[in-house]
């Protein structure tokens, strides 16, 4: 890496924590990481604008296989779904507003990285 800085952290784990600093400073709450059931995990559980926000964050080197939203399909977005079940009903959140957020990381050859934030990415088919 430039600088003689190497960077040692996953690919995943670096871009969970980007997304993690990227949405405190657009207001969001982080309340859990890595939420973890049998069928599945959430990367991130967070409250913004009086919301409870689960989401998925999908870190690339580049977009040659496709961006990081795609990864997202019906399957994961199912996933996701029963995730945020779990969670609302362990922590008693019935009556909170929640919806699903994606961030996409793509890092850099430079070691920058661009994050992009898609808010209410999909609605959960009840």
């Amino acid at each position: 890496m430039r600088g003689g800085k190497r960077n040692t952290l996953p690919l995943g784990r670096r871009g969970e924590d980007l997304a993690a600093s990227h949405l405190r400073r657009r207001g969001y709450h982080i309340l859990a990481r890595n939420y973890r059931r049998r069928f599945g995990e959430v990367d991130l559980v967070a409250r913004h604008r009086g919301q409870l926000v689960f989401i998925e964050v999908k870190t690339r080197l580049s977009d040659r296989y496709g961006s990081p939203f795609e990864a997202v399909d019906r399957r994961k977005q199912r996933q996701l779904v029963l995730i945020a079940r779990d969670f609302i009903a362990r922590h008693h959140l019935e009556d909170e507003v929640a919806r699903f957020d994606v961030v996409a990381v793509t890092m850099g050859n430079d070691g920058r990285a661009r994050v992009e934030v898609l808010e209410d990415a999909f609605h959960p088919d009840y």
